[in-house]
């Protein structure tokens, strides 16, 4: 279009964040020209007039191209994968294989995301944040949540295939893998399935 100003890519990542990690790592490895603007949520940063007018919900990530601005990772990164040149493993074209990776994505927001993410904030930020030991008993259910999450994971997508739709990685890959590397990287004893 004539006239227009190109504005780079921004994405607002705080990448403590595992939906945020996933985007950063998409951009990279699929070379797409962006400049990250950091939001360090522990200092509030999400919480500032100017963040809350992109984001009223405060949260992470978010992203700007031109004049679009969009939240929640699942979004982002299919919209990244839809409009740049990046290989069809990531969010197929075919629409059977991009189905598969759609079911996932929305099954990990209410099973892999939240048990993962309460493993890590039982075992790691709320001993961190109160300076008390972590209560053995939650954390013994948050891992038990998170082990029946898992053997669902690998039961239902996994089968017999090596990646969870199909047989190359996809967006739906990327987002499993940053939520349980958190919880690999927490030093939990949790579930033997994460050392799989």
């Amino acid at each position: 279009m004539a006239g227009r100003k190109t504005v780079e890519l921004e994405v607002y990542l705080d990448l403590l964040s595992q939906p945020c990690r996933a985007i950063y790592i998409f951009l990279n490895c699929n070379k797409i020209p962006h400049k990250v603007k950091t939001v360090a949520i522990r200092k509030g940063e999400n919480r500032t007039p100017e963040y809350t007018k992109l984001n009223p919900m405060q949260k992470v990530p978010v992203m700007v191209d031109n004049d679009f601005v969009l939240t929640e990772s699942d979004a982002i990164l299919k919209y990244l994968a839809t409009k740049y040149d990046v290989p069809g493993n990531w969010y197929p074209r075919h629409p059977e294989r991009r189905a598969r990776v759609d079911e996932y994505t929305a099954w990990h927001h209410t099973n892999t995301r939240p048990h993962a993410a309460k493993v890590f904030l039982m075992e790691v930020l709320l001993p961190h944040m109160t300076g008390q030991p972590a209560d053995p008993l939650k954390v013994e259910r948050a891992l038990a949540d998170l082990n029946d999450t898992l053997d669902k994971l690998e039961n239902m997508f996994l089968k017999r295939q090596p990646f969870l739709c199909g047989d190359d990685i996809s967006l739906a890959d990327l987002l499993a893998m940053c939520e349980l590397m958190q919880v690999r990287s927490s030093g939990s004893t949790g579930p033997s399935e994460l050392s799989h």
